[in-house]
């Protein structure tokens, strides 16, 4: 049986992981955030950005919450790739903040649903899920995320860790 013991520690999980990715960000000017480190051009900042969306999708649409900010669809194929990359219009200040948004929309569809609540995640080739199954995909999905910005934060001035 899956409990609310269960639920709270995921929660927990994935708010110190947010932390952490955002906190690879600091100290760096804005041309190292946006810098493309790997051949598919991933960089620090889009990866706050890309999971901004996943998590508003995730927390939003899956469980009839939308996130109540402007975001592409998980069904706009023209928008399909755009969120890992921050354009020259968006600040690294406004990412942040978008994605701290997210959070606090995130954490209300986890402190107002139980952790057995149906969701449906119409991109899952198994589309009715529970809150735990989300939880446990979005938290898998930031640690895989902040690993990627480990990697990238090292590559550009040797910083290792994971917060202060």
């Amino acid at each position: 049986m899956i409990d609310d013991f269960a639920k709270a520690y995921l929660h927990s999980d994935l708010r110190e992981l947010r932390e952490v990715l955002v906190w690879k960000l600091e100290g760096l000017d804005e041309a190292d955030v946006r810098r493309p480190l790997t051949a598919s051009g991933t960089n620090l900042l889009g990866l706050v950005k890309h999971l901004a969306l996943s998590e508003s999708r995730y927390f939003g649409e899956v469980f009839g919450r939308p996130f109540p900010e402007p975001m592409p669809r998980w069904d706009d194929l023209s928008a399909r790739g755009q969120d890992m990359r921050a354009t020259d219009q968006e600040s690294r200040e406004e990412v942040v903040a978008r994605y701290r948004r997210v959070w606090a929309h995130s954490d209300a569809t986890i402190g107002a649903l139980a952790v057995d609540s149906p969701g449906h995640v119409p991109w899952w080739p198994r589309p009715d899920v529970m809150l735990f199954n989300v939880l446990v995909h979005v938290t898998t999905e930031t640690a895989r995320h902040a690993g990627h910005a480990d990697i990238l934060r090292e590559r550009l001035d040797g910083a290792t860790g994971e917060g202060r």
